[in-house]
């Protein structure tokens, strides 16, 4: 096998799995797909949604959103895709009521780059190179999230919700990996305004990787000097969002919901828009939606500030606008957003649609 085809594989492998699994160890961006987000009215919104969301959109967002559904049935897909259609991003999400104030929901997420080619087997014991001998493989990640949300019984217009989520991570024939975590959320309705708060990764969230290198693959680990990752568990800490909304109805064809967001997370100091030697980091967000007869909603939001270093060693401060349009009628959603998944004027923008749906009922989930 020649050489560089067989780095070209290695340092893929490298790149995916070999820092993270020299241990068992808390990272930073440890599973940063599930940051990714769902639904074009949240991103349209930058994010800015923990509060307000409802339907089944909520399983992903803040479980206790899915509480006190007034429909038979809620469900919703999306598929997007980012840097420059290199990787697809699907979404799908149902929301079924067990009652008049519990709910279930089931959410699945796959994000990954299909059709990689793997020329670790391109020339054949001779050293002929034979192009019918190369292979496709993908690198994706799924996720399989079962949420349950509940009324207070005992404080009107409070519920909360859990989630459980087990993820799948593949990497081709070089490597899985498998985790399961929990999400704890909480929302308060008191008039026109919307609380909420959501724990991800409550209890931390384990994936185990199991590492398939063959010989071949090994020889290339040790001719260019770098450590074979072995099977170990990688950690992600819990984050915790809170979030704050109000509604404003002019009269009876305008509407605006506003929605501010703050996220934090304890796993080392970040370059975040407020970061301490503490280790905690602070992300906020903001967002509105403008609606006109419950019928058309035109949206806005920021998020995504932090620091950065530029080349003349200035530091600035990035954010990520996002913007859309949505439109419902007679429980059919249609959004779109226009908006990234990195910092403003680094990542490339994306179109992005989302389709909701309710089934029977009185529809609620604006």
């Amino acid at each position: 096998m020649h050489f560089s085809h067989r780095l070209l594989v290695c340092t893929l492998v490298l790149m995916v799995t070999g820092e993270t699994l020299k241990g068992q160890v808390a990272r930073k961006y440890a599973n940063e797909f599930l940051e990714i987000g769902v639904d074009a009215r949240a991103l349209a919104m930058g994010k800015s949604v923990i509060s307000s969301v409802s339907g089944a959109d909520a399983g992903y967002w803040n479980p206790a959103g899915l509480a006190g559904m007034t429909t038979n049935a809620d469900a919703s897909l999306m598929h997007a895709e980012y840097f420059g259609s290199i990787a697809n991003f699907d979404y799908a999400a149902i929301a079924l009521p067990v009652d008049k104030t519990s709910t279930v929901g089931f959410s699945f997420i796959r994000f990954g780059v299909d059709d990689i080619m793997d020329t670790s087997l391109l020339q054949d014991a001779d050293g002929n190179v034979d192009y019918d001998r190369i292979q496709r493989f993908s690198a994706a990640d799924y996720a399989f999230m079962f949420s349950y949300a509940t009324q207070s019984e005992k404080i009107e217009g409070l519920s909360y919700g859990a989630n459980v989520k087990m993820l799948y991570r593949s990497l081709g024939r070089f490597a899985k990996g498998y985790g399961f975590g929990f999400d704890l959320g909480m929302q308060y309705r008191s008039g026109d305004w919307r609380f909420g708060a959501v724990a991800r990764d409550v209890t931390s969230t384990f994936t185990a990787w199991d590492i398939r290198i063959d010989d071949e693959l090994a020889e290339v680990f040790q001719q260019t000097g770098n450590e074979m990752p072995d099977n170990n568990n990688e950690i992600s800490l819990p984050k915790f969002i809170m979030g704050v909304g109000r509604i404003f109805n002019f009269n009876e064809d305008f509407s605006l919901l506003t929605e501010i967001n703050a996220g934090f997370t304890f796993d080392g100091e970040r370059n975040a828009l407020v970061s301490g030697a503490s280790g905690i980091s602070m992300y906020p967000s903001a967002g509105l939606e403008f609606g006109f007869r419950e019928f058309v909603f035109l949206r806005m939001g920021a998020g995504e500030f932090q620091r950065e270093l530029e080349f003349n060693n200035q530091i600035r401060t990035a954010w990520m606008p996002s913007m859309g349009l949505g439109f419902n009628y007679r429980g059919l959603r249609v959004s779109y957003a226009l908006t990234d998944i990195g910092s403003q004027g680094v990542a490339m923008y994306s179109n992005i649609f989302s389709l909701s749906a309710t089934f029977g009922g009185k529809n609620t989930l604006l």
